[in-house]
């Protein structure tokens, strides 16, 4: 749980946290474990959650805004420190890149791994060791699910286990970070101070 951030009373929005990307992202996995009273609510893009937040819309947002990896999460961290709205509590969580493709499909098989640019930057080596090519999506989740309607047992994405289990994909290699202690934080904003 978010230290400090208890369950909220009152109107629906207070039951409703927003995050960027589609059900099974890093930022979804985040609201699921950390505000399990909530609704996750999903937003395309950064900007659409703040949005949703200052029309109240939702209650609070989880947002990405730190990897001990690769440093500021970009435009997350920027869009946040402009936004006028409250950081209430925050935290790291560990942040661990699954590989996934079609079932029956192998690692020999897999040319591309679409992800968001910010998990790519996470694992580059492992991808550049495997042979292969990267490519960039708006989600993590948003590419496993792309990958699952495709059909196209050559492509893959690189997202969070639990992105397979939501889109029924197989796990062709498990933690394929660059680093093993990969870390994100995360901010809980509110549109009232705390």
């Amino acid at each position: 749980m978010l230290e400090g951030v208890g369950k909220p009373e009152g109107d629906d929005a207070a039951g409703r946290c927003g995050y960027q990307g589609a059900p099974g992202a890093f930022s979804h996995e985040a609201c699921i474990d950390l505000r399990p009273w909530d609704e996750a609510v999903p937003y395309q893009t950064f900007e659409h959650v703040l949005e949703a937040l200052q029309a109240g819309d939702v209650g609070c947002a989880l947002i990405p805004v730190e990897n001990s990896t690769i440093g500021r999460v970009e435009p997350a961290a920027t869009l946040v420190e402009n936004s006028g709205l409250h950081i209430v509590s925050e935290v790291w969580r560990p942040i661990r890149l699954a590989l996934m493709a079609q079932h029956g499909a192998r690692l020999s098989d897999i040319r591309t791994a679409e992800s968001h640019p910010i998990a790519l930057r996470q694992c580059t080596g492992t991808l550049t060791g495997l042979n292969i090519e990267p490519v960039i999506v708006f989600d993590t989740a948003g590419a496993a699910r792309s990958v699952a309607e495709a059909g196209d047992k050559s492509r893959a994405a690189v997202a969070p286990t639990r992105a397979a289990e939501v889109y029924d994909l197989s796990i062709l290699r498990n933690d394929i970070q660059d680093v093993a202690e990969n870390r994100t934080r995360f901010v809980l904003l509110s549109a009232k101070p705390a």
